[in-house]
Order: C-alpha cells, then sequence, then structure tokens
C-alpha cells in the first residue's frame, strides 16, 4: 500500500512539474509574441483619411461624390491643398459642384490647386503661370498643323515676309524665320479641354507667353505669316536661330554689286606760248 501511495506520489509530483515547465514555456512565448506586436504598433506610421479620383477626371468635368473615394494617407506626406474632409471638398450649404481644372489619374490625391471653388468657371486664367499672358494667332490647315494640335502641346513659332535690306546693293527678298521655340498651347479656337476626340482645324491657337514674347508675336503676325512647328512631347532639345531666304533655299550665293564710281570730268585748253604748250581747265559745257 505505501508502494503505491509513494508510486502516485511520483507520478504527481512529475506531471505537476512538466506542467510548470510548460506553463513558463508558453508565458515565454506569449511575452515574445507580445514584444514583437508592440515593436510593429510603434513602426506604423500614423495615417490621415484624404479623398482621391477613383476613374480618371478630365479637364472641365464636374466633381461629383461619386467621382471621390477615402483613402488612409501617411500623415507626414500628405499633399498640400489636400482634402481630408468631405465637408470640405463638397459643402453642404451649397448645390454647385466643382470643375476639374487638371486631368488626374486613379487614386491621385483631389487638391485644391486641381479643381474651382464649387460654382466656379474654368477658364484660362486658371492656366496661365504667373507672369504669364494669353495671345491668340491665327492659324489655318497648313499653319496649324493640319488639325493636329491639342492644348498643352509645345510648338516652335516660324514667321515669313518681305524684308526690306535698305541696301541698293541687295534687293528685297521673303525670308522665313523662327522667332519662338517651345511655347505652350492652352486653347484650341474656344475650346481649352486637352480631350478631343476627333481632329478639326483650328482657326485660332491661344498660346501662354511672356509679355516680351506677346509684343513679338503681335508684331510678326501684323507683318507676315506665322506658322507652328508641332514639338515632341519629350523632346527637351532647344532650337538654334534659324533663318532661310529664296538664295540660301535655292543655294544662289550672294554676290556683292560694286558700284563703279564716275570720275570727275576734267576739261582743258592748250595755248601756247612760244615754244612751250600749256592745258589750261575750263569749265564743261557737256
Amino acid at each position: 500500500m505505501r508502494m503505491v501511495f509513494g508510486l502516485v506520489l511520483l507520478v504527481g509530483i512529475a506531471l505537476a512539474g512538466g506542467a510548470v515547465y510548460l506553463a513558463k514555456d508558453r508565458i515565454a512565448q506569449y511575452q515574445t509574441a507580445n514584444a514583437r506586436a508592440q515593436q510593429a504598433l510603434a513602426q506604423v506610421v500614423p495615417t490621415i483619411p484624404v479623398f482621391v479620383a477613383v476613374k480618371p477626371l478630365r479637364y472641365g468635368q464636374r466633381l461629383t461624390t461619386e467621382d471621390v473615394r477615402e483613402v488612409q494617407w501617411p500623415e507626414n506626406a500628405i499633399p498640400e491643398g489636400a482634402f481630408t474632409e468631405l465637408a470640405s471638398l463638397f459643402p453642404e450649404n451649397t448645390d454647385e459642384l466643382r470643375v476639374v481644372l487638371r486631368a488626374m489619374e486613379k487614386d491621385e490625391a483631389i487638391m485644391a490647386i486641381k479643381v474651382t471653388a464649387p460654382g466656379e468657371d474654368a477658364g484660362l486664367t486658371s492656366r496661365l503661370e504667373r507672369g504669364m499672358r494669353a495671345f491668340t494667332i491665327k492659324v489655318d490647315v497648313s499653319s496649324g498643323v493640319s488639325g493636329f494640335l491639342r492644348p498643352g502641346d509645345r510648338v516652335d513659332v516660324y514667321w515669313t515676309g518681305r524684308v526690306d535690306l535698305g541696301r541698293k546693293s541687295e534687293k528685297s527678298g521673303d525670308v522665313t524665320k523662327l522667332i519662338e521655340t517651345g511655347i505652350r498651347l492652352i486653347a484650341i479656337d474656344q475650346s481649352a479641354g486637352g480631350d478631343m476626340d476627333e481632329t478639326t482645324i483650328a482657326r485660332t491657337v491661344t498660346v501662354a507667353v511672356s509679355p516680351q514674347q506677346v509684343a513679338a508675336l503681335a508684331q510678326a503676325q501684323s507683318t507676315g505669316d506665322l506658322s507652328l512647328a508641332l514639338v515632341g512631347a519629350e523632346d527637351d532639345t532647344i532650337a538654334s536661330a534659324i533663318e532661310v531666304d529664296q538664295r540660301s533655299l535655292l543655294g544662289i550665293a550672294t554676290q556683292e554689286v560694286k558700284e563703279e564710281v564716275e570720275a570727275e570730268k576734267v576739261c582743258t585748253i592748250r595755248t601756247r606760248r612760244g615754244a612751250e604748250v600749256m592745258e589750261l581747265p575750263i569749265p564743261c559745257t557737256n
């Protein structure tokens, strides 16, 4: 009986020791997992809700609540002017909608600079940078790159006209010269939107230029014909000074014509004085 009691006691002690060991191991695993979780939480960047586009938005499009959604954005990387509250993007005290000023892609943050105020019209003034002016150039099918121009494109401007050199030795002639490079188009006819579905032959294009360029283009347009050359979207080269006249176009060398200077005519008479003959100048009669 005593042997059985002792055996049971030994088994109980062994089981208790095993339970304690397992409990300590479980506690250690829990503490390790908890430490890892706390470390992960410490590394999480705080976020703030920001409204983004749910689909591509085009210039001139009315912005509705169906066009935006809320996402969590890192607090230290929120773009300036982003909307963090629905009430600020769509004020409750008005039914007027905002208009998209700049094209946006899906999941791009809606910012104040990219949309108008509620009910505000999107005009050309919103597309002009500080110090720039809008100037309109008359074009046709040949000078306007056959209708392939779009707002946002960049063009070079060439002037063709007759130049009076003011010298008798050289005759006046037609000259084509590059006068402006890489100027940006902001409107085609009366359309400032960049998403034109079909090719149209423009009658006017509006460009964004400095006041000095406005004066140069106005003078060029009043004294000759302007032609546009489309610049590639990724072309960062700068065109050099270009001027072509009829002689250089046809490969005719310019020859300087020297004017013959007529010698002054002197009239004389001969007189004899003894053996000496003398010539005396007199006024010429013819």
